[in-house]
């Protein structure tokens, strides 16, 4: 009976074991046969952009479908093309906050202090393989991020001053992205996400290396080809990636992340596995998998296509004659001064959903 019960487990284990292997995004299959760099290796470089209305998870406005009739992504991109034109109108210079229309930027910044003219999300749906999507997410099924029920995880990762005090009360606990650190966002990645504007990425590589460029806050993510990861001790921006081809696919195994950059909540236990497939002359698919038992009920993870660029990536001068975070500080210390606060703080505008991941956008 004992011997029996053991066979019937070992039956259930190996099902079990190739239903969560299918359900990782493996390499896409196709019939494009890719240009070889000077090593043998399929040749991914050039300027690659992933800027789309679509975001990671799906909006609920149009059902829990992975891929959308043509009729709603036509309809989507439609609105989205109303929006942009309203948002590009003339503003009379005298006119007050409480003048302009309530969706004058559709989510871009509080206030519409982020006029259309200034930003560049995307202007079409995200398309896989011809197939129009409402979501990165493939897995799991209901395409959202599965977060354990126990476990208290912000997506936008505060970082509670150790003081005590509030994140304008000194330059170490802004946003990383306010300090010229890491891409506003999650455009840098592990995974790497589409945001507001600057959604372009340049490739390139070498023999042993792969460098991805990230016009976002100027980020260029080393991915060593071979050999084994860092000691957990080293925790640097972006964690530390390593590659290793499989056919036409270049695999990335990013760990160690540093302890500041939380991607939706997640740990130091963190593991983000990539795959980028050349599927055509000017796409290139882009599958991800996502890891930390410690923050997620189950591994999760998706896929898009990057297309080829029509321009360079332009220098992003982080700060440069941007006086931000100057002011920003000296608000704080006249706050402490007169004891009356007078603004938000960047927690207050965390809570704020992203252009098309909720009720707003594709």
């Amino acid at each position: 009976m004992v011997l029996k019960a053991l066979a019937c487990m070992a039956v259930i284990g190996l099902a079990v074991v190739p239903s969560l292997a299918a359900a990782q995004p493996g390499p896409a299959h196709t019939a494009y046969k890719p240009p070889r760099d000077a090593y043998g290796h399929p040749d991914l470089q050039g300027v690659w952009t992933n800027a789309s209305i679509t975001r990671l998870e799906r909006n609920p406005r149009y059902g829990k479908d992975l891929v959308l009739t043509e009729d709603q992504a036509r309809k989507i991109e439609h609105r989205n093309d109303d929006l942009v034109a309203l948002g590009n109108r003339p503003t009379d210079p005298s006119a007050k906050v409480t003048d302009l229309p309530a969706d004058c930027s559709d989510g871009r910044g509080v206030n519409c202090n982020y006029n259309a003219a200034w930003t560049d999300p995307g202007s079409t749906i995200m398309r896989v393989g011809g197939q129009p999507r409402n979501g990165f997410i493939t897995t799991p099924g209901d395409g959202r991020v599965p977060l354990r029920k126990d476990v208290r995880a912000d997506p936008f990762g505060p970082r509670p001053p150790a003081s005590g005090g509030g994140p304008s009360d000194n330059p170490e606990t802004r946003a990383l992205g306010e300090r010229c650190l890491l891409s506003f966002g999650n455009s840098s990645g592990p995974v790497m996400t589409p945001g507001l504007y600057n959604n372009t990425y340049q490739i390139v590589q070498t023999r042993d290396q792969v460098s991805i460029v990230v016009e976002m806050v100027h980020d260029a993510r080393i991915v060593r080809l071979g050999g084994a990861h860092i000691p957990a001790m080293v925790r640097p921006w972006m964690g530390d990636s390593i590659g290793r081809w499989e056919g036409d696919t270049l695999v990335i195994e990013t760990t160690n992340f540093h302890p500041e950059q939380v991607f939706r909540g997640a740990s130091a236990h963190l593991k983000v596995t990539e795959r980028l497939t050349p599927v055509g002359k000017d796409r290139m698919r882009y599958g991800f998998w996502v890891e930390d038992a410690s923050v997620f009920s189950q591994p999760w993870g998706g896929e898009y296509e990057f297309s080829r660029s029509k321009g360079p990536v332009y220098e992003y001068a982080c700060h440069e004659g941007n006086y931000g975070l100057v002011g920003i500080l000296q608000g704080a210390r006249q706050e402490d001064r007169t004891g009356v606060k007078t603004a938000p703080t960047n927690v207050d505008q965390r809570v704020r959903p992203a252009v098309g991941e909720d009720g707003e956008g594709s």
